[in-house]
């Protein structure tokens, strides 16, 4: 999937390097604590969470990965964002979920997408706002912190009209 500067493509075993890297960074770690690189090529058989990497430059900068709802009644896909923090506020993340919600609604058939970020993460909500994303509600100590807390999070979803 091409991008207006980044390329989503599926993640492999040959990422493992890079992604460890990446969710290594002080940024990531704070909201992907708990992400094992080493299960990745478990992700990589299993067919309800799809790994993709975002690359610049060819250079992977970010990981994103999208799971689909597509009984006959409710037919939409997730996603999830972790972008490298030398990569972050540059429009780089803005441009991935664009491309990604592109291919789910064109390809994949989905009228909606949601995503989840903590209240928290200001720059991921305003990213997400960017492309269109609406907030519909907080998800209250839905998530938990590496200190074992809970924090809330912002339940958002894009219906295929309003992307941007």
């Amino acid at each position: 999937m091409v991008g207006d500067r980044v390329v989503v493509r599926s993640a492999s075993d040959a990422d493992r390097p890079a992604l460890e890297a990446l969710m290594g960074c002080p940024g990531v770690r704070a909201w992907w604590w708990d992400f094992d690189v080493e299960e990745l090529s478990e992700k990589l058989g299993q067919p309800d969470v799809v790994p993709l990497v975002v690359e610049h430059d060819d250079r992977v900068i970010g990981y994103i990965q999208f799971s689909d709802e597509e009984s006959l009644q409710y037919h939409f896909a997730s996603i999830d964002l972790a972008l490298h923090d030398d990569h972050q506020g540059l429009g780089f993340g803005r441009d991935a979920v664009r491309t990604l919600a592109r291919y789910l609604f064109e390809v994949r058939g989905h009228h909606r997408i949601t995503i989840d970020p903590a209240v928290a993460n200001a720059r991921a909500i305003a990213c997400y706002q960017s492309v269109g994303f609406r907030p519909v509600g907080t998800l209250r100590e839905y998530e938990r912190n590496a200190d074992g807390t809970w924090h809330d999070g912002l339940l958002m979803e894009l219906l295929a009209g309003d992307l941007r």
